[in-house]
Formats: structure tokens, sequence, C-alpha cells
């Protein structure tokens, strides 16, 4: 789907929707670095300056200058931003938890940091993140039974009430890509992948959870650090400069992922499941920047030198140290204007490129069923979609 300059502002705040949108007291999250808000930082390593300098002014666990997708959607709930469920200090979880963290994986990574290499993913894959959701559950109502602390702890009924949000899989592949591991190899991993997301989504269900709101994975052959790993024909790249091989392999997780929810709906009559194309919105940015008030696209904010014009190297990632030619080089500056920029670090997105993403998909025109965030508790246009005789139990 192309956007057009008439999704420029969200429909949200419509008195159609107003009227009948979801209370969602809390929100439950499960992701990668595209929606930590400070759980890796808080469990493995610091994420140092110039990471939040955009908004927060200051380092604040997220990977960006400033404010993730996840939150916006809080924002636009009037709930507060979401706490790490690894963060010890500070936090609150009165209104929902957050177990995505950077480097996460949905299956079970082959290299987890730290490691001597220093490069890994993160030990906290979509299996743990669920565990520490159940434990999370049983382990609040106790301490809200007690009376210490209740207030920072959800509610009872906010668990069956809440969002529960999912952004993740986009490491499973980059896993592979990094290891070369033939593509072909790649693809066929697919259904065991789906396959350990439908699991987990399940068991929240059987848990209580009846409102999802899932992600797709974003156009992979457009980051700058997936160059470092793709061939450098020109014959392999479209015409915005992305890997093509690469976003047909997204493309493919993309369908598979789609077919899987249309499964849980007929699984689950039930609960309402909501399929997110953020891809389509995220590769428009990288297609047509200057339609959207953007610039750029394929170079990091944030980084220093590396290959070709992508201002992205391994040995010198953004808010860090490292060698470049023998030398120290501390990256700890970005470029002059983060808010006309698509790509932060060469990974991960500017705050200003996640507000645009938020805007797009709080239209509802990139859902499906076609609702916006404030609408993810109903089930009706799912039933609409699928046909009364499709939903059969299959659980």
């Amino acid at each position: 789907m192309l956007l057009s300059s008439s999704y420029a502002k969200p429909r949200i705040s419509s008195p159609a929707f107003a009227a009948n949108s979801c209370n969602f007291p809390a929100i439950f999250n499960f992701g990668d670095s595209n929606s930590d808000t400070g759980g890796i930082s808080a469990a493995l390593y610091p994420i140092n300056w110039p990471y939040g300098q955009t908004y927060f002014h200051m380092p604040a666990g997220r990977f960006s200058d400033g404010r993730l997708i996840i939150d916006f959607i809080a924002e636009s709930f009037g709930l507060p931003y979401l706490s790490a469920y690894l963060d010890s200090v500070g936090t609150n979880f009165s209104h929902g938890a957050n177990f995505a963290t950077g480097g996460s994986t949905i299956r079970v990574p082959d290299r987890i940091l730290p490691t001597n290499e220093g490069f890994g993913f993160s030990p906290f894959y979509l299996d743990i993140q669920l565990s520490q959701f159940m434990l999370f559950k049983s382990r609040s109502q106790m301490i809200r039974q007690r009376g210490i602390y209740a207030s920072l702890m959800p509610q009872e009924e906010y668990f069956s009430q809440a969002l529960y949000t999912f952004d993740i899989g986009q490491n499973d592949f980059t896993a592979d890509l990094f290891a070369d591991m033939p593509i072909e190899k790649i693809y066929a991993s697919v259904p065991d992948v789906i396959n350990s997301f439908a699991y987990n989504v399940k068991s929240i269900y059987n848990s209580g959870g009846r409102s999802f709101w899932i992600h797709n994975t974003g156009p992979l052959g457009c980051y700058a650090f997936v160059f470092l790993y793709s061939p450098s024909a020109p014959a392999l790249k479209d015409s915005a400069g992305c890997v093509k091989p690469y976003n047909e392999l997204a493309q493919y997780f993309n369908l598979k992922l789609k077919e899987a929810v249309v499964q849980l709906r007929k699984a689950f009559p039930s609960a309402a499941f909501t399929y997110v194309d953020v891809y389509s919105i995220k590769y428009s940015l990288f297609k047509e920047p200057e339609k959207y008030g953007f610039e750029l696209p394929l170079v990091a904010c944030c980084g220093y030198g590396g290959i070709d014009k992508y201002n992205f190297s391994l040995n010198a990632v953004c808010g860090a140290s490292g060698l470049v030619n023998g030398t120290k080089i501390v990256v700890d500056s970005s470029c002059d204007r983060p808010s006309a920029r698509v790509s932060w670090d060469g990974v991960h997105f500017t705050e200003a490129a996640n507000k645009f993403i938020f805007d797009q998909i709080s239209t509802g025109d990139f859902s499906d069923p076609p609702i916006p965030p404030n609408m993810a508790c109903h089930r009706e246009g799912q039933l609409k979609a699928l046909g009364q005789n499709a939903l059969v139990n299959i659980s």
C-alpha cells in the first residue's frame, strides 16, 4: 500500500471512533529493540548518549533519539510510558509492563549476549518474555494483596482488559544473516519461527488476554547494518537503494505471520487480533522520503564512517567507542537535524520516523481488520473478514 498526502493526520479523534473507543487500562508489550523501553540497558549494558537526546534529553533505555511507536501508543490511550520489566529503579507497572529487550528473537538465538566477540542476541527471547509475564501476573497480585507497593502494580482485571502488543521477529533473520546462512535455509526456518510466535500468543490468550495488536517486521534490506552482509551487486538493490532479497525475506515472513493471525482468529473467536502492516509504512520512508518531509533515509544520523555513504560501522557504533585504523573513536554526537532523518543509528528509527509510523497506523488503513489502536478490542471486523462459518474453535 502506498501512502498518500491524505494520511498526514491520524483520524482517531473522529466522533465515530471516540464513541466506540476501547478503554484499555494497561498495555503489555513483547518485542525487541523496536519497542524496548529500558530492558536490555537495565539487564546487560547501558545505552549511552546521544540516545534519547531529542525528547528525554538523556539516555532513556530506548534505541532512538526519542520516543518509540509503543510510547506513542501509550500516549494515545492517556497511559504512562511502559516501564521495562527488567528495570528495578523507578518502575511503575500500574498500567502495564514492557517485556521487550533489544536483540530479542522469537526462537532461541544461537549466540547470546554477552559474548567475547562483543556481538550477540538477547537472552530474553520470546519464550522467556512469556515466562516473565506469567511470573509478573501472579506476583503482582500477591504484592497487591499485601498492600505494600500495591499502587505500583496492575489491578487483577487489567490483565483481561489490556492491549497485548507484539513487535518481534526481525532478529531471527538478522541472526541467520550474520551467521552467513544461505538465504534459502533462512526461508525454510520461517514456519518454525511462526509456530513459536503463535504458541506464545496462545499462551497469553489462555492466561486471559483478549486484545492483541501484532506488528509485522520492517524492510530488512533498507537498514544500513545489513549492507555489511549483502553483496554489492547493484542488481540486488531496488530503486530505493534497499537490498531486494532481504526485503523479500521480510515480506515472506509477514505473509506467514498474517496467515498465522487468521488461524488464531479461528481458534479463539472470543479474542480480537489485529495485524498491522508497519512494513509498508516503513518502506515508504525509504522509497519516497521527501514526500513525507525526510531526507537521506539510508544514512544513519548517529554513526561513524563505515561502508560507502551510510555512516555505519561495527567498529564504532552510535553511543559507544571503538578503534578505527588504530585510533579510538567515541561516537557521542548525531547529525544536525534528527527530525528530518529516518535512520537513527543504521538499525533503528528516529523519533520523527516513529511518530510518522504511529500516525499512519492510527488511521486503521494499515491494519487487518482496518481499525486504529483504540478500536483493537472489537471483534466485529475480524468476524466479517472470516465469516461466521469459519469461526470454529480449533484450540
